[in-house]
């Protein structure tokens, strides 16, 4: 057989093509690549999706805005002051994309305003926290991406 241009070209294409499927098989077969959908109920929860931005539109119109700080021994949220702690109902529900097994939902309980969650709870990489509470029938939601 004579080796030319053409026969170079079907050779590197055909080296090219069983180079991507290699890559789809073992992307899809392997449990190392395996990642959990961000929610289970996806079209059940948007169903719901105009009162979660209603949520998040009263808490945005806020004058004093919620203060989320990284320390170094968890997070920190700073409410406003004009928010009386008896009157807020809600929970805080923090979970990892990547791993459905370090989710968890934590009542909204405030003192002097400020909410703490400990870091012994937080593993190392990206999080979503989702602050959902009412006041005085009003709802607001805080939602969050951060690196902890």
């Amino acid at each position: 057989m004579k080796w030319n241009w053409g026969t170079g070209i079907v050779v590197a294409m055909a080296l090219f093509m069983g180079f991507i499927l290699y890559l789809v098989i073992t992307m899809s077969t392997h449990k190392k690549f395996s990642f959990d959908l961000v929610t289970e109920e996806y079209y059940a929860k948007e169903v719901v999706y105009q009162k979660e931005i209603d949520a998040e539109t009263n808490t945005n119109d806020l004058e004093e805005k919620i203060i989320f700080e990284i320390t170094d021994n968890g997070l920190k949220l700073v409410f406003p002051d004009t928010f009386e702690e008896s009157k807020i109902k809600g929970n805080v529900f923090l979970y990892r994309p990547s791993n459905e097994q370090l989710d968890f939902n934590l009542p909204l309980l405030l003192e002097n305003s400020n909410v703490f969650i400990p870091g012994k709870n937080l593993i190392d990489g990206r999080w979503n926290i989702i602050i959902d509470w009412e006041y005085d029938g009003t709802p607001f939601m805080y939602k969050k991406s951060f690196t902890y």
